[in-house]
């Protein structure tokens, strides 16, 4: 096989479609426009949105509340199950925002963490987050375990 010998695979290939070159191309005349009206001329073809110049229904409609309010206090957490906590902990480790970081459980991005109680534990930890479901937080008490809740910053300032 020699470099000018190559071709694609056959079917793979289309051939542009040459509208308006004539009638033998099967495109000619109007080429797939129709006859006369806007959709024939050039630039004719308005949006979805445009109404033939009236007010577009889209604008009379009330706004919708609430859709795309981003809440600059709004407080996101990211949330780690038990279940991962016993994978990757020693029995008797201190579970905090940094260890949790280190075993690749959490982003350095993420301000604050919650803890669920999805999953079983069945050795004693020290864990330390900012917020705990009441499934977990009995969970690893039943464990021999202790719970410890770290503040939350709530101000004027952007959590994400």
């Amino acid at each position: 096989m020699k470099l000018h010998e190559i071709k694609p695979a056959p079917g793979s290939r289309k051939r542009k479609k040459r509208k308006g070159i004539g009638i033998a191309a099967g495109q000619g005349k109007t080429a797939g426009r129709g006859q006369k009206g806007q959709a024939a001329r050039t630039g004719g073809v308005k949006g979805p949105y445009f109404e033939g110049g009236q007010f577009p229904m889209v604008r009379k409609l009330p706004f919708m509340r609430g859709v795309g309010f981003n809440n600059p206090y709004r407080i996101v957490y990211r949330p780690i199950n038990l279940a991962a906590l016993a994978k990757k902990f020693a029995p008797g480790s201190e579970v905090d925002p940094q260890a949790l970081i280190d075993v690749g459980l959490a982003r350095r991005s993420d301000k604050y963490i919650a803890i669920l109680g999805v999953g079983e534990l069945n050795m004693p930890l020290k864990v330390t987050a900012h917020k705990f479901s009441e499934s977990a937080r009995r969970k690893i008490e039943q464990a021999g375990g202790t719970v410890v809740k770290l503040e939350v910053k709530r101000g004027g300032y952007r959590t994400r």
